[in-house]
């Protein structure tokens, strides 16, 4: 992951003219950038994919604590939903994963002209999109975490999850990980102790809950 991110500083210092030139798309960069970094270090052959936005690509230990497994790292930070199905065939396809992990939909929360409605819709536009060229591979849908920053999305956060679990509830080689109530205290609250100072972001702390619900559900290497 340090070696991803220097090359990002590399490229975005060195390259912002051309590549905006070249596409309007704020996360070009980011895309251009990965795909820099895949031709210097080759990406696992089928590995579990893990995509999504800023609590993907911050997840720095995921690699190595997930590494029995063959895990592949590609969060864009800031990303929401729409993004990731536009660059479904950069950050998806081309890895042939064996299985995909996805957290998609937090930074949908604060758009103000969207509600529960509109995240399931962009979801199902993501999913039917994977499923348009991957359509067997096992999907793991992480839900919406409570971040305390985003308490005014509380009910919006919850509402989706509640939508996309029952849309994802007869849909065959899918499972939903609810983290969202393994984050919160006994009084219902967010752990505040889960997050970095920015009350958005996982401290280590946060992480590991999130590691341990998703680890039973990943799919082992077959020798």
């Amino acid at each position: 992951m340090k070696k991803w991110m220097l090359l990002l500083a590399v490229v975005v210092l060195g390259f912002p003219g051309k590549l905006f030139a070249q596409s309007p798309h704020p996360y070009a960069n980011d895309i251009h950038t990965i795909q820099e970094y895949d031709k210097i270090y080759a990406p696992p052959v089928h590995p579990i994919l893990f995509i999504g936005s800023s609590s993907i690509r911050k997840w720095d230990d995921l690699e190595r604590n997930f590494s029995s497994y063959v895990v592949l790292n590609r969060g864009i930070g800031g990303a929401v939903t729409n993004d990731i199905t536009y660059f479904a065939n950069e950050l998806i396809f081309p890895y042939q994963p064996r299985q995909i992990v996805i957290y998609v939909g937090e930074n949908d929360l604060p758009d103000q002209q969207s509600n529960a409605d509109s995240l399931l819709h962009r979801f199902k536009v993501l999913y039917a999109t994977i499923r348009s060229k991957l359509p067997e591979v096992p999907l793991v849908y992480i839900s919406m975490k409570p971040s305390p920053s985003r308490a005014a999305f509380f009910e919006k956060a919850k509402q989706s999850n509640a939508l996309i679990r029952n849309f994802l509830s007869d849909k065959k080689n899918t499972v939903f990980v609810d983290i969202y109530p393994k984050m919160l205290d006994k009084s219902g609250q967010p752990r505040k102790e889960l997050f970095l100072d920015d009350m958005l972001h996982m401290n280590k702390q946060g992480y590991a809950i999130w590691e341990n619900a998703v680890r039973p559900y990943l799919l082992k290497v077959q020798h």
